[in-house]
């Protein structure tokens, strides 16, 4: 998993979708991940206890809690309740596809503009600084609310190859739950693929309830 302390962000705004809104309770955020048997073939995945899910969900943003962040309002809003994660790993790559679920009062649309106004940020942590460079696709059409496509590369300053980290992220809302469904890989594999299934999959759990 990552630990980074800096951040560049750029990117498009689109526009929302027109919203539908099924509510879950908080108590069942963990029964709305997609279940181990259902990740991609090759990935080999579980459900990952609350304070990792903590710090998976904090490597996918880039971000180590107690970093100073300039500029300050490019740091992640804290959600309402959540995260709850699973990930799975490509053995042969060394891959991983990570869902991450959160509830949030707020619209993606606030993220979307948060990443916009980010342009270059800067993380410092004990005396490191890394930067987190972050880029906005088209979003892909899903079934939620709003939906958003990521990519982001995680290094200290002048990172040799294979230790900058990137990412490629799918993120749809569906009422108050966010789904991050996220590739992080340390080389030059991707697997889209395996990231838009897992996507539509992730969608799917959540909005069945």
């Amino acid at each position: 998993m990552l630990a980074a302390c800096g951040t560049t962000v750029s990117g498009h705004p689109t526009a929302a979708r027109n919203p539908v809104t099924p509510i879950v309770s908080v108590d069942g955020l963990t029964k709305l991940l997609p279940d181990p048997s259902q990740f991609p073939t090759r990935y080999t995945a579980l459900v990952l206890p609350a304070d990792t899910a903590k710090q998976a969900a904090d490597d996918l943003n880039g971000y180590l809690p107690g970093a100073q962040v300039d500029p300050s309002a490019c740091a992640p809003e804290t959600p309402t309740a959540g995260p709850v994660a699973a990930v799975g790993n490509d053995d042969t790559t060394r891959a991983t596809l990570t869902v991450v679920l959160t509830r949030s009062t707020q619209p993606l649309s606030t993220l979307r503009n948060q990443l916009q106004g980010c342009g270059t940020v800067r993380l410092g942590h004990s005396g490191a600084t890394s930067v987190v460079t972050t880029q906005l696709d088209p979003p892909p059409p899903a079934n939620a609310d709003d939906s958003l496509a990521i990519k982001r590369t995680v290094g200290a300053e002048n990172s040799r190859t294979g230790l900058t980290r990137t990412m490629q992220s799918l993120v749809g809302q569906i009422g108050d739950v966010r789904i991050n469904v996220t590739y992080m890989t340390s080389g030059t594999a991707s697997d889209s693929e395996a990231l838009d299934a897992l996507f539509t999959t992730a969608l799917r759990k959540v909005r069945k309830g």
